[in-house]
């Protein structure tokens, strides 16, 4: 029988910055919800499993849809950074590229928050780029 411990990885710093990054993206719904039980009380909130009844507040509409392009997003940088650790391609590079994914992510959420839609692509783009750089590593 093979020895499980033999499968597992250190944690480089690809992989703290996917666990800060993953952690960051568990907790954005906290925000939406909170406005939700605030608006429509506890119970009808938590009554409502079509989602039928929305936030009403245009910040917290902002920040459902930032939490689902978090997630969106994350299924794609997850993957290409377990790849970086499990090859051993981790460079200065790859650590950049998944530090600056994470502040980027941060970044998109807020000013999606604040409705500032140029700046948020911005944030999009530098985060989509962090994910080029981890892609291009591998290759």
């Amino acid at each position: 029988m093979n020895n499980p411990a033999a499968f597992t990885l250190p944690l480089s710093a690809e992989l703290y910055w996917l666990l800060l990054t993953c952690l960051f993206t568990a907790f954005l719904w906290l925000p939406y919800i909170l406005q939700l039980l605030m608006e429509q009380g506890t119970v009808k909130a938590l009554m409502d499993g079509q989602h039928a009844a929305p936030a009403a507040a245009p910040w917290a509409q902002r920040a459902k849809r930032a939490h689902l392009n978090a997630v969106e997003n994350l299924a794609v940088f997850a993957p290409l950074v377990l790849l970086v650790a499990l090859t051993g391609n981790s460079s200065g590079v790859t650590i950049f590229a998944a530090q600056i994914y994470f502040f980027a992510r941060l970044g998109h959420y807020l000013v999606y928050l604040m409705g500032l839609p140029v700046v948020r692509t911005i944030f999009f783009a530098i985060g989509f780029i962090c994910q080029l750089v981890l892609a291009i590593a591998l290759l």
